[in-house]
């Protein structure tokens, strides 16, 4: 999926300048980038190239000046026509599953730890997303449909991390591993 596409997401809410979208996708849960200025400014060129967006200047006389940029027309079909086309399935790559995969090589104390480990990032990342949700991340909420998908996606992230946990435990319990005993 291409950053162009989340770009444009998200100008079809508001206009907004490079540095409102940098953060905006910086503290996303969901969007896979991690939001640099040259993936945005690349996109943003990009995107005024084909038409999709405009950007006004907007000069401040003790700051730079502001690019504003604007979803046009254009932009919004092409937009519905990316919404429309056929959905990606779920990856589910992770570094953790490697490691897993080679995990009988550990001790049993060595085990838990690396378990013991990735829940509680699991948890912090838990503690992470009720925190933005309650700080009002970014979200349109222009219509009651499209507040109930935004509050449905944050909810879909909360809920794959308790799954992980849960997920965790079980593997925990069925390899006989105590979290208590780790170091044994």
């Amino acid at each position: 999926m291409s950053i162009n596409y989340a770009i444009l997401g998200m100008l079809s809410a508001r206009s907004l300048t490079g540095y409102d979208l940098k953060k905006i996708i910086q503290d996303s849960p969901f969007m896979p980038w991690s939001g640099n200025n040259n993936q945005i400014y690349k996109a943003l060129v990009e995107l005024l190239e084909k038409g999709w967006v405009t950007k006004e200047v907007h000069h401040q006389d003790s700051a730079p000046s502001k690019k504003i940029y604007t979803i046009t027309d254009a932009g919004r079909e092409e937009l519905k026509a990316w919404v429309l086309s056929p959905p990606e399935l779920p990856e589910f790559k992770s570094t953790f599953l490697v490691r897993l995969a080679w995990a009988d090589l550990l001790d049993p104390s060595e085990l838990s730890a690396l378990l013991t480990g990735y829940e509680h990032e699991i948890e912090l990342q838990i503690a992470a997303e009720k925190e933005k949700l309650r700080r009002g991340e970014f979200s349109p909420r222009r219509t009651p449909r499209e507040t109930y998908l935004w509050d449905q996606i944050h909810g879909r992230i909360l809920m794959q991390y308790r799954s992980e946990l849960e997920w965790i435990r079980q593997l925990r319990e069925d390899l006989g591993i105590d979290p208590m005993k780790e170091g044994d």
